[in-house]
């Protein structure tokens, strides 16, 4: 399996993103050092779509994939596109406050500890839809990793699409995210732009 190595913060500096979108706290003293170089169209086009990956965590196979079944889908392309991304099983997690950081919410879907309406899914990239009830398993709720993530997540904000029970470990799924409710500084008509070549 293909894994990115390079330091979370450095990334976030190169792609000019707040760390706070993968869920980590920290900031970078550095400045990121760049000559006053012009960057091109392709350029801003390319870095957006970085951005988008990197947010989610989705390799470029996948994500082109992500695109196609995107504009096959009705209405815009773009706002296709995030709303795909943004309802994967380990995003969904994330979101619903029962993981620190997308990473752990990953890593948390892939180590069997969630239930999509009563059914284990270790699938990250697992699609949800409207009405799936999302829960920790049973056995791991009483777990202090569990105790100590709530205690974390416990004031994040919950978008408006998603129902969240902190007290049993569990969310549901209301609607589908409208573009307007997903919070991700990603202009993805620029990645439409540069798929569309």
């Amino acid at each position: 399996m293909a894994v990115n190595r390079i330091p979370v913060l450095k990334r976030c500096r190169s792609l000019g993103l707040d760390p706070i979108y993968l869920g980590i706290d920290k900031k970078s003293n550095r400045q990121l050092k760049r000559s006053n170089r012009k960057v091109s169209e392709y350029g801003l086009q390319l870095r957006e779509k970085q951005k988008a990956k990197f947010i989610y965590g989705v390799l470029e196979k996948p994500f082109h994939n992500y695109y196609e079944k995107a504009d096959r889908m009705k209405g815009m392309t773009g706002e296709n596109l995030m709303r795909i991304l943004e309802s994967r099983l380990d995003n969904v997690v994330f979101r619903l406050g029962l993981a620190r950081t997308r990473k752990e919410a990953r890593q948390i879907v892939d180590h069997k500890h969630v239930l999509v309406n009563g059914r284990q899914v270790n699938i990250p990239s697992y699609l949800v839809k409207a009405g799936d009830v999302i829960e920790i398993k049973e056995k791991c709720k009483g777990s202090q990793r569990y105790k100590d993530i709530v205690e974390v997540t416990g004031g994040r904000l919950v978008p408006e699409w998603l129902e969240a029970d902190m007290e049993n470990l569990r969310g549901t799924v209301k609607e589908l995210p409208s573009r307007d409710a997903i919070d991700v500084p990603v202009n993805e008509m620029l990645i439409v732009e540069l798929y569309s070549k």
